[in-house]
């Protein structure tokens, strides 16, 4: 508990140092990342040209879970878009309360949705709700910032639904994500297009194209398409090499 308060520390500090920089400086810590003094919805860290934005805390999960989002998402129009086969093992990263883990649960009966979530409260929500539908094929997985905690060369499809932009250490953990997929492997991220500045999410919950497309070939993964059919979210596919 210590060692992740001053990892979360650390941030403000570089910021503090960097307050004599010239406007828009990064004080670079190493070749990965640099710092910065945080934006009103930043930690302040910058990875690849963009702020990592603050993290929707488990007081949020209403949030997940509120009847204006099927309207808003289209979550089972989402999970159609995956193409999952019955036998698949499917990741979803950053699970929250499960709201896309038991969708896809149902279409993979003979397969296993594991549910990666960061916070400790949301994956006791989650094995909550999983009880109370009376579903057997979602397994939680509790994760570090660094480290989803999946197994290697298992998952035929990692699923990440508004939650990339949130993660501290994006390279570390999209490394553990690669080695998760089987060879030929999808990943799949759902983000709030910031092309559109009619889409009234805080600008850092947004990512445009471009740069998801970057970051995911900075890990190794191939872009394979674009899919527009949501309401206000990109659906980018990627592959890992077979």
């Amino acid at each position: 508990m210590v060692l992740t308060s001053l990892r979360r520390f650390i941030p403000l500090l570089l910021a503090i140092i960097c307050l004599g920089c010239t406007q828009g400086e990064i004080a670079n810590t190493n070749s990965i990342y640099g710092y910065k003094q945080p934006s009103s919805d930043g930690i302040g860290k910058v990875y690849m040209g963009r702020e990592i934005s603050q993290v929707m805390g488990h007081q949020g999960a209403y949030w997940l879970e509120r009847p204006s989002r099927e309207a808003e998402e289209g979550p089972d129009m989402a999970v159609d878009a995956l193409g999952l086969r019955p036998t698949d093992t499917v990741a979803d990263i950053g699970a929250g309360t499960g709201y896309m883990s038991f969708r896809m649960a149902r279409k993979v009966p003979d397969g296993q949705v594991l549910a990666v979530d960061l916070q400790p409260e949301m994956i006791e929500l989650l094995e909550d709700a999983s009880d109370e539908q009376g579903i057997t094929n979602v397994q939680p997985i509790q994760a570090e910032e660094d480290n989803p905690h999946l197994p290697s060369g298992q998952v035929d499809l990692a699923l990440m639904v508004d939650a990339y932009h949130e993660f501290e250490a994006p390279r570390e953990v999209m490394t553990g994500v690669v080695d998760a997929l089987k060879p030929g492997g999808r990943l799949v991220l759902a983000e709030y297009r910031a092309e559109n500045p009619l889409i009234m999410i805080k600008r850092l919950h947004k990512m445009s194209e471009k740069q998801v497309k970057k970051e995911m070939a900075a890990v190794g993964l191939t872009w394979v398409k674009t899919d527009e059919r949501l309401p206000q979210q990109h659906l980018l596919f990627f592959e890992k090499a077979a």
